[in-house]
């Protein structure tokens, strides 16, 4: 019997069974109750099986690229399908729908000539029926039957029937996406307002990030939703695939986002050391299917669907990320879990720029352009969140920065007023007292005064100098770090005294010599001297172009013993630096260690 087929849209379809038009207009008012639109797919495709006695039916869903997203068998047992292998993605019979949307009807599939077989396990069909599903003049799907029951082939009763039940399916999937686009509208109105409130209330910008992230994840229905934020240059870590983001020292890279798409890096262990890299990102919260395996993952700027949205500035988009070009291979180490990737830019200022990348597992559909736009709204309020952070945080810094310089306000015109007006009144009392040793105690008393003076004095110029050098922490912080160190084996803390502009005036190298020999002088006091006090001073004089540290302390002193070890060590750090190093005793014993080297000059 020669094969038979028809490739036509009739300009009206005509049943002539009434059985049949009652059983067509029972499922048509059935598809018209749901309005989740999964259900409502596959009630279309058991509905065509029921009312043309298909033994297999299928609806499959048309991309952009005219491929099939998404293909939904009926008739087939789930192991079956499994066996099958990968659903078809649009060629052959399937395709001829695609490239020509009007009813097709065949006697022999098979002899078809755009026939190409059937895979492996796939029951064996020759009988075959197919129409469009059209939304608005534009069609969403075909509608797939085979293998007529009892044997015989498809009529024209069969055709119409499938036509008229494909547009009461346009209708519905129309309704059906209409109640999905404003559900999911609601939703994002309830994320955004939720969002709001929280940034508002000043809360963590982590926990916001957090919030961000998981409300994206839901309006989007994706499966896994991070946040990227570029990495600050200091060290990074580096695989096989090529130079990955740095991370701050001691942090450890998780496994790659996605399950291993998109290039993520992953690391075991603490980060090595090695050269900075510009432009990668580091997962800083993440919410969904293997959060915790992803979170501090490592994508580098090129080579990941996440760096180039950060790169370009818009959002990327991929329905495979697992055969995307514009993302490297796989990790061998990983499984491929997820496919489906949306990628959009989240600016953090001017100059740099993250982003938020949303993912779904294999065998889910692509994310439309709706989602595209919903997921850029949500990176935006990620964006707003950094920026409040930011702003908070000078915030917080500035109203520091006050604080400190309205004590040392305080201190200089009230503290140090007074104990100067109280020292010229002891001064001038002086005079005055006739007993020797009285005398002496106020003149005593007198120096303990300037010597305070000369203490705030420094503390106030400490108050005064940002507590966050930009090259390392200050001169004057670590001095205070060294002493405090060095009291753990002295058995008592040293004074320890700051005069002159020493974070402002020292470079960073001669800085680390000072501290070197700080560090000595106490430790060869703690050692040899046997000494109950020890006394720091380290002052930038007038006009500024020398550095000089002092360390007195009470003990036994040097005696005849030639200097060795520690003191040719602070002798030699001298030399490095121009300087000198002298030796000498205090008018009551012990020794008095003096280093000292020239400032640069302008």
């Amino acid at each position: 019997m020669p094969d038979t087929a028809t490739h036509a849209r009739p300009p009206w379809p005509r049943i002539d069974v009434p059985d049949r038009m009652h059983g067509l207009l029972t499922a048509v008012m059935d598809l018209g109750r749901d309005l989740e639109l999964p259900q409502v797919l596959r009630s279309i495709v058991e509905a065509a099986v029921s009312l043309t006695d298909a033994e297999y039916g299928a609806l499959g869903v048309i991309d952009d690229r005219q491929k099939l997203s998404q293909f939904l068998p009926v008739g087939m047992a789930d192991e079956l399908v499994a066996r099958i292998g990968p659903a078809p993605c649009g060629h052959g019979i399937l395709g001829e729908l695609i490239s020509n949307p009007t009813p097709l009807r065949l006697t022999d599939l098979t002899r078809h000539p755009s026939s190409f077989g059937f895979p492996a396990h796939h029951p064996p069909m020759r009988t075959f029926l197919g129409a469009p599903i059209r939304v608005r003049d534009e069609v969403f799907g075909n509608i797939y039957l085979t293998e007529k029951r009892g044997g015989g082939a498809f009529d024209a009763d069969d055709e119409a029937v499938l036509t008229t039940l494909s547009m009461a399916a346009g209708v519905a999937v129309d309704n059906a996406r209409l109640y999905h686009d404003s559900r999911r509208r609601e939703h994002r109105l309830e994320a955004l307002g939720e969002i709001t409130r929280t940034l508002l209330a000043g809360t963590d910008t982590d926990e916001v990030l957090r919030l961000i992230a998981r409300r994206a994840m839901e309006v989007a229905d994706a499966d896994l939703a991070a946040v990227l934020l570029p990495a600050k240059p200091t060290r990074a870590v580096r695989t096989d695939s090529g130079p990955t983001d740095p991370v701050p020292a001691g942090a450890v890279p998780s496994a790659p986002v996605g399950a291993g798409s998109d290039n993520a890096t992953a690391s075991t262990g603490p980060a090595p050391a090695g050269p900075a890299s510009t432009g990668d990102l580091i997962v800083r919260v993440a919410h969904g299917d293997s959060a915790e395996a992803v979170r501090g993952a490592v994508l580098p700027a090129y080579g990941s669907l996440a760096g180039l949205a950060a790169r370009t500035r818009g959002p990327v988009v991929s329905a495979d990320v697992r055969a995307d070009p514009r993302a490297l291979a796989l990790d061998g180490r990983t499984g491929d879990e997820h496919g489906p990737v949306v990628a959009v830019p989240l600016p953090v200022d001017d100059a740099v720029c993250g982003a938020l990348r949303l993912s779904r597992k294999a065998g889910r559909p692509a994310f439309d352009t709706a989602e595209t736009m919903l997921i850029s709204g949500f990176a935006d309020q990620a964006a707003i969140a950094l920026e409040l952070a930011r702003r908070r945080a000078e915030s917080e810094e500035l109203a520091v920065l006050h604080d400190r310089d309205r004590i040392a306000r305080d201190l200089h015109d009230v503290a140090i007023q007074r104990l100067f007006a109280t020292g010229m009144t002891l001064q001038s009392a002086t005079r005055v007292i006739e007993h020797p040793g009285a005398a002496e105690r106020v003149a005593r008393a007198v120096d303990d005064l300037d010597t305070t003076i000369q203490i705030i004095r420094s503390t106030i110029l400490q108050l005064r100098t940002p507590g966050d050098d930009r090259s390392g922490p200050a001169l004057r912080r670590r001095m205070a770090e060294t002493v405090q160190l060095a009291a753990q084996h002295l058995g008592f803390t040293p004074s320890l005294r700051i005069l002159g502009p020493v974070d402002t005036g020292v470079p960073e190298a001669l800085a680390e010599h000072v501290l070197a020999v700080t560090a000595e002088a106490l430790s060869n006091t703690a050692r040899h001297a046997r000494a109950h006090r020890a006394d720091v001073v380290l002052s930038v004089p007038d006009p500024a172009d020398r550095l000089v540290l002092t360390v007195t302390d009470d003990g036994i002193g040097l005696g005849r013993a030639a200097p060795t070890g520690g003191l040719l060590n602070m002798r030699s750090r001298a030399t490095q630096c121009h300087g000198t190093l002298g030796l000498g005793e205090p008018g009551g014993g012990g020794l008095r260690v003096t280093w000292s080297a020239p400032l640069p000059t302008d």
